[in-house]
């Protein structure tokens, strides 16, 4: 009888540590202002804050800074990563390849900061006026958020069937290195679609010779989600409280930079070890233009169009197919 009450104790006691959070989470982003709620989150350690009052034991939390989506994706799918900050793109491409097995979909939106096609050609005016001399810059081809929406402005300036029409013009780079090559003026690098801070800075430190072709919000017919933080339904249903704790950190980072304009500035240009000049960093984030919200915004807009060309082979019904539920009561599209 003794033997059998400790087997089922040692039962117990193996069970209870099956189902044990994670003791520790690794995050993945890139570069720029988008990318703000996470430095503030880790700046901040508010996750461990939220784990804590949660009742769960000590966090470590890890945070990788990398230069382009791939490494991400790539990160999400073998597990490398927990959480991982993609473009609204990256975020339907992963939800397709995954949604009958580990699940990828939205935590959060990060952004609906706008993306813009900046160019130092003074004969590009519209994406009609592209040619084969030159080269688009973006993080990512064919399928990050620039190269899509790039597809979406080709699909309305040629037709659909031509959505891939300006695709052999891309290069894939970094939004560091493609600034450095665009403001250079002796790169193939002609054009740079790219986000804050490197759009404005490009605009003005181009002293006239830089020039905007068009912004995603004219693509998409006005604010869009750029970036978003994904995890696996995996990892969410096997770590509920440690999910909701990062939640109600990014929720809290989201609301911090909102009321904290100046702060939330200056906490960039740390944490991205950045010298841009901070009056700059202030007034984008007074911008209207540059919104932080966890609310889903055109998921479905990306969503219908991939399918529509066929990037991917899944329809979502409803943008909530790409959103966790935490994120079904507010307002999405």
């Amino acid at each position: 009888m003794r033997f059998y009450f400790l087997l089922v104790i040692s039962t117990l006691a193996l069970a209870q540590n099956a189902r044990a959070e994670v003791s520790a989470i690794v995050t993945g982003y890139q570069y720029g202002l988008t990318y703000l709620p996470l430095m503030v989150m880790q700046d901040q350690k508010l996750v461990e804050e939220e784990a804590k009052s949660a009742g769960l034991a000590p966090l470590n939390t890890h945070w990788r800074v990398l230069s382009g989506p791939a490494a991400i994706n790539d990160g999400i799918l073998s597990g490398a990563l927990h959480f991982g900050a993609v473009g609204t793109s990256s975020l339907v491409t992963l939800w397709a390849k995954t949604r009958k097995n580990m699940g990828v979909r939205a935590v959060g939106a990060l952004s609906s900061i706008p993306t813009y096609l900046n160019t130092n050609n003074p004969n590009i005016k519209t994406v009609r006026d592209f040619t084969r001399k030159d080269r688009i810059a973006l993080p990512s081809v064919k399928v990050g958020v620039q190269a899509v929406v790039l597809q979406m402005a080709a699909a309305q300036a040629f037709g659909k069937a031509e959505f891939n029409r300006l695709d052999p013009f891309t290069v894939g780079l970094g939004h560091p290195e493609a600034y450095i090559a665009l403001m250079s003026g002796r790169s193939e690098i002609t054009t740079h679609f790219t986000s804050a801070p490197f759009s404005k800075l490009e605009l003005e430190n181009g002293k006239g010779k830089i020039h905007t072709v068009l912004k995603s919000s004219d693509v998409l017919g006005g604010k869009a989600t750029f970036t978003a933080v994904v995890a696996t339904t995996k990892f969410y249903e096997a770590n509920p409280k440690l999910y909701a704790a990062y939640v109600a950190a990014f929720q809290k980072a989201t609301n911090w930079i909102r009321s904290n304009k100046g702060a939330a500035a200056a906490l960039y240009i740390k944490v991205a070890g950045t010298k841009d000049p901070l009056p700059m960093i202030t007034a984008l984030l007074d911008d209207p233009e540059n919104d932080f919200d966890l609310t889903p915004q055109k998921f479905s807009v990306f969503a219908d169009f991939m399918y529509s060309v066929g990037t991917i082979k899944e329809k979502a019904n409803s943008w909530k197919d790409l959103a966790h539920p935490n994120l079904h009561n507010l307002g999405g599209s």
